[in-house]
């Protein structure tokens, strides 16, 4: 590892794009702090400490702790990312988006375009919405409220998100690539030192002992490492490829194989789940108010630190009360349920929508490859469907356990959300990922400099996708 970064500083190449890299990650940091014309400062770090499960917490993990700010980049890079997952999910529907998916690179710069069209788009109502949000606040968040400061704060949030776009594209032109991933990734890294803040402080007021700050380093480093296992997963299906005489010469019948990867979804599944069980509770909160008890009931259904106690109390006698249930009353909540199903739900959905196994038959027979003892054509696909469900059935479940480990930690060991938060779940998943592709692309700078990688003799592997 040591000499794979030496290696780093001998090539010339490498060292220009890991400074650029380096540079315009510095930027999207300092944007970060950069408030909206209009924004009382003071008012706005009063009133930031809201909840990680809502919707609104999801944005601010992108954006880096902009979003609570109200900052140029608060919505971040995520409506791009909305974009892109819009388009990828109509190129299943719609047949001119389809064709464009598999004309190549022109294609791709053809549904490129029409993602940041879309973003733009995106972005403009939500930042609408965001300031008509930021007005209702009230505590002198807006200085002078009414339609020019939504004006103003429409078109800033918009400029600042097409910013970040141009951002992430000359850090893949410029840097070492993956522009987009490393912007969410220093967004979300970024929260890491407020993370040890508050640890150094629960300590301090006596909150949290020697022996919970023992489980929670622990916890890290098992669940990352089970992390990079769920995303560099694969079944590995053999392909042969047919010979043929090409002059005198023999070409293919070489064997190589398919990989299958058992999360082929990525992180996509946790961002749906969580996205849809956040949002009762987001509107709630926005338009309930302490006098309505139907957006109080949302808001604590979908919440997952509702205490299940007084629900318990209500259907068991006193005589029973003394049970030692509090981690499935607590664990086993609506919420926590439905976050489960949803993922493993996601996880299938989105695997049928970007992966088509009549495709990669094709391909295959197209080029001469096939199955051992399998027909191409029809039966290759119907044998890639079967193994990619039962596959991605494990996967799924992992991916889901992962995803509650933070809710997890935070019910049962008292940990603030803004600690556990890291221990599992969407940030950790995205950190993972991001840090295994960008090695494996410096890596790849190293290995075509006829330097070694990371891994002596063992080239790394990417995650082929969120």
């Amino acid at each position: 590892m040591i000499k794979a970064f030496q290696s780093i500083l001998n090539i010339p190449d490498l060292r220009k794009r890991i400074g650029y890299t380096i540079l315009f990650l510095i930027v999207f940091r300092l944007g970060a702090h950069v408030p909206v014309p209009g924004i009382n400062t003071a008012a706005i770090k009063q009133m930031a400490e809201t909840g990680g499960g809502s919707l609104f917490g999801l944005i601010d993990m992108f954006s880096g702790g902009a979003f609570k700010q109200l900052t140029v980049f608060a919505l971040g890079i995520m409506p791009y990312i909305s974009a892109s997952i819009i388009l990828q999910l109509l190129a299943v529907v719609i047949p001119y988006l389809e064709r464009l998916s598999k004309e190549g690179e022109q294609g791709r710069k053809v549904i490129t375009r029409y993602t940041r069209y879309g973003t733009i788009i995106l972005t403009a109502f939500q930042a609408y919405g965001l300031a008509i949000y930021a007005e209702s606040m009230g505590g002198g968040v807006v200085i002078t409220p009414g339609y020019s400061f939504r004006f103003m704060f429409m078109l800033t949030v918009t400029a600042g998100t097409a910013f970040l776009m141009w951002l992430g594209e000359q850090i893949t032109e410029r840097g070492i690539g993956n522009g987009i991933s490393l912007l969410i990734f220093a967004g979300i890294v970024a929260r890491m030192p407020m993370a040890v803040q508050v640890m150094f402080q629960e300590i301090r007021l006596g909150q949290m002992n020697v022996f919970s700050v023992v489980v929670i380093i622990a916890l890290f480093i098992l669940v990352s490492a089970a992390v990079v296992l769920l995303t560099q997963g694969q079944r590995k299906l053999t392909i042969q490829h047919a010979q043929r005489v090409v002059g005198r010469k023999i070409i293919g019948g070489q064997g190589t194989f398919l990989p299958l990867k058992i999360n082929h979804a990525g992180v996509i599944p946790i961002i749906f789940a969580s996205s849809i069980l956040m949002f009762p509770s987001t509107i709630a909160g926005l338009v309930g108010g302490q006098g309505s008890s139907l957006a109080n009931f949302f808001r604590d259904f979908f919440n997952p630190y509702t205490d299940r106690m007084s629900l318990w109390n209500a259907f068991v006698p006193d005589g029973y009360a003394s049970v030692k249930l509090l981690f499935v009353l607590k664990m086993f909540n609506p919420y926590n349920v439905m976050y489960v199903l949803l993922t493993v739900f996601f996880c299938y959905f989105y695997t049928a929508v970007t992966f088509n196994p009549v495709d990669v038959a094709d391909n295959l027979k197209k080029y001469g490859a096939f199955v051992p003892g399998v027909r191409p054509g029809r039966p290759t696909s119907d044998l890639i469907d079967r193994i990619l469900t039962r596959i991605t059935l494990p996967g799924a479940i992992a991916l889901a356990l992962v995803a509650i480990i933070p809710e997890a930690v935070t019910i049962i060991l008292g940990t603030p959300y803004v600690i556990s938060s890291f221990l599992g779940g969407t940030g950790l998943i995205i950190v993972v990922g991001v840090a295994l592709d960008t090695m494996k692309q410096v890596e790849s700078h190293l290995i075509m400099r006829h330097y070694e990688g990371f891994v002596p003799k063992r080239p790394l592997k990417g995650r082929g996708s969120w």
